[in-house]
């Protein structure tokens, strides 16, 4: 097999790389002063299994540009088979015709993908499930809980409890109370704007209790903060917050920095560039990404990776 790695996320394509005891693949993902992206496979690839690893953020038009270019330079070297690796997926939060005259963008970036020639697809913890259902390709949707869980157990929380900040978490943040055989809280949210929300409602007991909040991605830190003040109200101990994605902005830092939460989990799907003075724990998704290209190229089962 043979691993890429576009500029978005190169130190987690090369801890994928080490966990599978090989190099990154030699190649230039470059722009040109015009902006256009360029990309250059310098090794033989004929015939080969090959990963093109890119995560879809910070500018998420010119990485999906890169993969996409990348992937046709596979495609026409003539490589075996083509699996894109998204550690995030890009416009997953447009997955839905929601309103009238607006797009449904997580099923175009989907078509892309298809059409410059990827044969496979390999992400974690989509925004929504039914996009794996916009490809006619397979899709192997990891979920990073197994790292998430063993960093919290072993803090030994008292008395946990598992909230989920909006309604739309809640499956997920029931499966981690299943997890950690504790109780589940839901916090009720209204969206005043793109980047303004109020907690309005608790169901559930969270008094006296270390919360625990789970979801799948943050960026300004609104959904997380007025759900950790709303569980501090009703005699939450210590707040953490554990969510795959941290996709923070400056309003989302400032946020976290005046905030209930003791600490903010998130991976490195997303390259985290923050003040060492923000409460923020990274933990590695590179072991799990190595393991599931292993077994894909062997074509064994990824499913078994999941049970805890």
């Amino acid at each position: 097999m043979k691993i890429f790695s576009g500029n978005s996320n190169k130190k987690l394509a090369g801890s994928i790389a080490s966990y599978l005891g090989i190099e990154l693949g030699a190649a230039d993902v470059v722009s040109f002063p015009d902006g256009e992206s360029f990309v250059k496979i310098n090794e033989c690839v004929r015939g080969e299994d090959c990963y093109a690893v890119q995560s879809v953020c910070g500018k998420p038009n010119e990485m999906l540009m890169e993969l996409l270019i990348m992937i046709d330079a596979l495609r026409r070297a003539s490589a075996a088979r083509i699996t894109a690796v998204l550690p995030i997926y890009g416009y997953a939060r447009q997955d839905r015709k929601d309103q009238p005259r607006v797009p449904i963008t997580a099923k175009l970036v989907a078509n892309l993908l298809t059409a410059a020639g990827a044969d496979r697809v390999l992400t974690m913890d989509l925004h929504a499930a039914q996009i794996v259902g916009y490809f006619d390709i397979p899709v192997d949707h990891l979920h990073a809980f197994p790292v998430i869980v063993k960093y919290l157990k072993d803090k030994n929380l008292k008395n946990p409890v598992i909230v989920a900040p909006d309604t739309g978490s809640v499956k997920n943040a029931y499966s981690y109370s299943r997890m950690f055989g504790c109780g589940l809280a839901i916090v009720a949210k209204q969206r005043k704007g793109a980047d303004e929300v109020e907690a309005f409602s608790l169901v559930g007991d969270v008094n006296g209790c270390d919360v625990i909040m789970i979801d799948d991605l943050t960026s300004t830190c609104g959904t997380l903060c007025a759900a950790a003040n709303l569980v501090k109200k009703h005699g939450a101990n210590n707040v953490y917050a554990a969510v795959t994605h941290g996709l923070l902005n400056d309003q989302g830092r400032e946020r976290l920095s005046n905030s209930s939460i003791s600490e903010l989990i998130v991976t490195d799907t997303v390259p985290q560039d923050h003040a060492p003075e923000l409460p923020i724990t990274v933990l590695s998704v590179a072991d799990l990404f190595g393991e599931a290209i292993r077994r894909i190229n062997e074509d064994s089962s990824i499913g078994t990776m999941f049970s805890m």
